[in-house]
């Protein structure tokens, strides 16, 4: 590596580098940090406070044809009766929120994402 040193006051100040070796250490730079973010990852993972959800949950929910807060029921294995049931709502209220009727409060979406074990703004499309 090939680096330039402009001093100011007799101290350095400065490196400079050709632009090719610059671009090698900002990818090299980016790729640490790419493992790094990978690492916290599987930590995550493997302590369970983090999952992983299949590809087509994913999909689902990157789509935003459904509500997220039906494709999280089902993929929890709830009905709209069970997951009210387990929030303290009403099916209706439930049915409602998946249509798209209503917005659902912050505290009854609070209690969904309690019940589905997710974050609340899981549930907000």
């Amino acid at each position: 590596m090939s680096v330039q040193i402009i001093e100011k006051s007799g101290k350095p100040e400065y490196a400079v580098i050709p632009y090719a070796e610059y671009q090698e250490l900002l990818e090299m730079a980016q790729d640490a940090r790419d493992i790094q973010d990978a690492d916290a990852a599987l930590a995550a993972l493997s302590t369970g406070e983090d999952e992983a959800i299949p590809g087509s949950v994913a999909t689902r929910l990157l789509s935003g044809d459904e509500h997220p807060l039906k494709i999280w029921r089902e993929y929890r294995g709830f009905t709209q009766e069970s997951l009210g049931n387990e929030a303290g709502i009403g099916k209706s209220y439930v049915s409602q929120i998946e249509a798209g009727a209503k917005m659902g409060s912050t505290q009854v979406l609070g209690a969904l994402a309690k019940a589905l074990k997710v974050d609340i703004d899981d549930l907000l499309r």
